[in-house]
């Protein structure tokens, strides 16, 4: 009788006698990135790269981004051309660059954990 309570002189340990394992192939999960980037230079002002991606940072200012995160979110530039206008806005102050390849809209400190 099982109470789920061990009896004095019961082990809790059962003998495995077989074990069926599973492979599975690994998916690719990030979507691929474009091979041109889009021209926006003849777009409104609100609708163009730089507006929407400093959008995208200011809805969670403290995340921090990788440039491939937000060319993907995008899906219209292509990963270079990510890399070279992130550190361009960082240089000029307009974002914050916290590692290699990490972006933030604001400066960026870890949480104490005491």
């Amino acid at each position: 009788m099982t109470t789920g309570v061990l009896d004095q002189g019961e082990s809790p340990s059962r003998t495995v006698t077989h074990l069926d394992v599973t492979i599975l192939e690994p998916t690719d999960q990030q979507p691929a990135l474009p091979t041109a980037s889009r021209d926006d230079r003849h777009t409104a002002p609100d609708k163009r790269r730089r507006h929407r991606i400093l959008t995208l940072l200011q809805e969670d200012p403290t995340r921090l981004w990788q440039p491939r995160d937000i060319a993907a979110h995008f899906g219209d530039v292509t990963l270079e051309t990510m890399y070279r206008q992130l550190n361009r806005w960082a240089t000029s102050g307009l974002i914050h660059k916290l590692g290699p390849g990490l972006y933030a809209a604001t400066t960026w400190s870890p949480t104490s954990l005491a």
